[in-house]
């Protein structure tokens, strides 16, 4: 089965999560620049954020940008 645009960029940038590359707390680009890196159209890559979001692994602050969740659980 066929992967679509969106999926691809959610599982590429879940890996630069996974590698480290982006690390916990860390802020991901913007929504044009991570359209531009992508080649892909601002809806692609709000659709792949969604589904990272629903998926624990980042958190969209208002006015601020998406940033990558600490997986940690300390308590």
């Amino acid at each position: 089965m066929a992967e679509y645009e969106w999926q691809r960029v959610a599982r590429e940038i879940g890996s630069d999560i996974d590698s480290g590359r982006i690390p916990p707390g860390g802020a991901l680009p913007s929504i044009v620049r991570l359209a531009v890196q992508y080649g892909v159209a601002d809806h692609t890559i709000r659709r792949a954020l969604r589904a990272l979001r629903e998926q624990g692994r980042i958190e969209t602050l208002p006015h601020k940008g998406s940033f990558v969740v600490d997986g940690s659980t300390d308590s």
